[in-house]
């Protein structure tokens, strides 16, 4: 699939359309499940109604997020959430690149992003990227967004409220076997390297199950913080504004997830034991 132009992200292809009322389909018909995994859900009333919002979030190594957080707040504000995936996106072709798109995903470029904001449509992203998914040993739970502050200066720009959306269980679902800087992400930042010319990409070495890769049972808590607004006061430089716009998105996020973290600690039902799931931490109403 060939990089999205202005049109192609308002106006999409029918093929996409169709493709996308399949998905959203599927996507209902999901909702039992959902409800029977009883993931952990607060602040849905932090969403404005109007759906003129950027999800900022933390990817985690299972990828839950890319699912649960479109999924809930569609089902909250009735509205496609626009993922803003990598550039590597842009040259999906076939089948996989045509259902990114029906589930609403584009190139994470400033352009692609100004225009759905121009269109006031519900945004998420990641401002870790894919260098946020592996986490080798003791970078669990943790952001790694370096410099990023694209996110930040857009929704500056546009006027745009951000959500700080967090999730936690996604890094319990494997175990991170190697540290950083040892000789394995050596060796595999090498053969990352070769195969996608990218050395920001290292995998650990991880288990799941005993010393297998099924996926450990882990239920997931997720958190929606209360907006920040980014209107910039009178007299305010853009740059240092920007900045403190990303820095209080940051802390609101890594607030939320040393709460959920202290959420799951204490819930008996966090490796989904039926046997707790009465004694299961519920969202406040």
């Amino acid at each position: 699939m060939a990089t999205l132009n202005i049109d192609e992200i308002m106006n999409q292809p029918r093929r996409i359309q169709t493709l996308r009322r399949i998905v959203e389909s599927l996507a209902d018909g999901a909702a039992p499940l959902m409800d029977l995994y009883r993931p952990y859900v607060e602040g849905l009333s932090n969403l404005p109604s109007d759906g003129r919002f950027l999800l900022v979030g933390n990817h985690t190594q299972f990828g839950a997020e890319g699912l649960m957080i479109p999924y809930y707040v569609r089902r909250q504000v009735g509205m496609r959430v626009r993922p803003l995936a990598d550039r590597t996106f842009g040259r999906m072709r076939g089948l996989p690149g045509d259902l990114l798109a029906a589930a609403g995903a584009v190139v994470g470029a400033p352009e692609t992003a100004g225009e759905l904001m121009r269109h006031n449509e519900p945004i998420l992203v990641f401002p870790g990227g894919g260098r946020e998914i592996a986490k080798f040993k003791g970078e669990e739970h943790t952001l790694r967004w370096q410099d990023r502050a694209g996110f930040a200066r857009l929704a500056v720009e546009y006027q745009y409220p951000i959500v700080p959306v967090a999730l936690v269980g996604g890094d319990d679902v494997y175990r991170s076997l190697s540290t950083r800087g040892g000789r394995w992400e050596r060796l595999s930042q090498r053969i990352s390297e070769r195969l996608s010319g990218r050395t920001d990409m290292a995998v650990p070495l991880m288990r799941g199950v005993g010393p297998t890769l099924i996926p450990r049972p882990q239920r997931m808590y997720m958190r929606f913080s209360e907006p920040i607004p980014t209107d910039k006061p009178a007299r305010t430089a853009n740059d240092k504004w920007v900045a403190t716009i990303k820095q209080n998105t940051q802390e609101a996020l890594e607030q939320a997830i040393t709460d959920l973290l202290q959420l799951r600690n204490s819930d008996p039902y966090r490796e989904l034991n039926p046997l707790a799931w009465q004694k299961a931490a519920r969202p406040p109403m």
